[in-house]
């Protein structure tokens, strides 16, 4: 493991993993430091903003970025990959004019100053923030709209997922859903700002089939990125968050830098029983992008999820190069219990550290889990790049970790569970880190039992890859291991 007596990043260093990566390859990777684990085998989808700008301009903000899917395959010991671009109408439309013809959610203006946004409400499906396997559709997904479904073997554009016309073309369907590991089913939402916001639940069973859809008319505005899902609630944490449209309206600023923490106001805590009215429960402003899991113990639930204490808001025109991480707030991860019958809620700070992207056993979806995999800073203190992947045991509170500092930049982890052991330890974390002295990007797989050891293998690409979102892992393949193609 590294060890930083001072600061454990540079910012150059960091800066460089968000360069846009123009070319699509399919090769198999030659050289391998390690071994990969015989039991090891699968698909790992990942998606993340792989084009950053459009002609000379750059976009506001990464996740303005044009969504590229990774296919990373292991089978018979090796490792092929293979990655292209979700290409929407909007990307084809970009790359032919050679500039920005689209406002961007986050932080991205069409050229021309306000006058040429106003009243311009259309925005850009980048389809780039998750990609998951469910059915036989390879699904690439982005909260506000619909997602766009992918051939698995080749990674090609097919089109918008309607779920044979259930879904609206431009229908908000969440990027974070959740699979219940009994049946396979997927649990997924969708948000329809208003106010009032409309909140639509999904459930997509295990042959790919839309089943399930109703909705629910919340009191205000809510941005809703992640949601829990146990066998007895869909829950949601309603940040205190309030949007002024009439920038965005205007052509002044892109709509993300129009939301703001209400100061005051309590989030509300939505449990959305399978039969019945929800009940909402109260607790002290914060925000929450990302939860870990959720879990019933009893008439009580247990919720794990990365807090921040107040919104990470978007200043319009801020250089996301240039940021300042010490003035960021720092995500730490906590734990809630929920009373349902009294309505109390009570909190515990698990980590008093800057983390993100939590992972854990699949199995364990929607039931207890002891164990916690999430990306984490090098070191405690100071905000700062995530750099190490860190396990919580949440029984001890004791934690481990492995640090790629200094120069390396760690994306989410992936739990892959070993086939043939279903203890909740046996498995592999995989994720894929920028390394700024080769300036390209590794796969890296840890046992998830022993992550202080460091890596089993290291995959180096050929390349890097922009800083990613979100991935899944299906043990099915779509390549054949070919000793004789390199």
């Amino acid at each position: 493991m590294v060890s930083v007596a001072s600061r454990s990043y540079s910012t150059t260093d960091w800066q460089l993993g968000y360069r846009s990566l123009s070319h699509e390859y399919d090769y198999w990777v030659t050289e391998i430091e390690g071994r990969i684990p015989e039991r090891l085998q699968g698909t790992l989808f990942r998606n993340g903003p792989g084009k950053l700008e459009a002609g000379s301009q750059r976009y506001g903000h990464p996740f303005d970025g044009d969504g590229m899917v990774c296919a990373i395959t292991f089978v018979g010991g090796r490792v092929h990959f293979r990655n292209r671009f979700v290409r929407t109408p909007e990307f084809e439309a970009e790359e032919k004019a050679g500039r920005v013809l689209y406002r961007g959610v986050f932080g991205t203006q069409k050229p021309g100053g306000w006058w040429a946004n106003f009243l311009d409400l259309r925005f850009k499906n980048p389809a780039n923030t998750n990609v998951i396997y469910q059915g036989g559709k390879l699904l690439a997904l982005w909260e506000a709209s619909a997602p766009y479904r992918l051939n698995p073997a080749t990674l090609a554009t097919e089109g918008i997922e309607t779920f044979a016309g259930a879904l609206a073309p431009n229908q908000p369907f969440t990027a974070h859903p959740r699979r219940d590991p009994a049946t396979g089913d997927l649990m997924a939402f969708g948000v329809q700002t208003g106010p009032p916001s409309i909140l639509v639940f999904y459930r997509v069973d295990a042959q790919g089939r839309l089943v399930e859809k109703r909705d629910y008319r919340l009191p205000s505005f809510a941005f809703l990125h992640d949601f829990v899902w146990t066998p007895r609630y869909w829950i949601f944490f309603q940040n205190p968050v309030a949007f002024n449209p009439l920038p965005y309206v205007l052509g002044w600023q892109p709509a993300g830098t129009c939301l703001t923490l209400k100061k005051g106001e309590p989030t509300r805590i939505w449990l959305f029983p399978q039969q019945g009215e929800p009940l909402q429960l109260q607790t002290e402003p914060g925000f929450v992008f990302h939860f870990v899991n959720g879990y019933d113990v009893g008439d009580q639930v247990v919720v794990d999820a990365v807090l921040y204490e107040t919104y990470p808001a978007l200043e319009p025109g801020a250089d996301y190069l240039q940021i300042d991480f010490a003035q960021v707030p720092a995500g730490k991860l906590w734990r809630f219990e929920l009373d349902p019958k009294t309505g109390k809620v009570k909190r515990e700070l698990l980590l008093d550290r800057s983390v993100e992207f939590p992972a854990i056993h699949p199995a364990r979806m929607g039931g207890s889990h002891r164990y916690i995999y999430i990306g984490a800073t090098h070191a405690p203190g100071s905000n700062a790049p995530l750099q190490a992947i860190l396990r919580l045991d949440t029984t001890t509170g004791r934690s481990e970790q492995y640090s790629f500092a200094p120069r390396g930049f760690v994306g989410e982890p992936v739990f892959i569970p070993d086939p043939e052991d279903a203890a909740e330890e046996a498995g592999w974390i995989v994720t894929v880190v920028f390394d700024a002295a080769s300036q390209r990007s590794q796969v890296v797989i840890l046992e998830a039992a022993n992550l202080a050891a460091g890596p089993v293998a290291r995959i180096p690409l050929r390349h890097h890859i922009p800083y990613g979102l979100h991935g899944s892992f299906t043990p099915q393949t779509w390549v054949e291991a070919d000793p004789n193609k390199g």
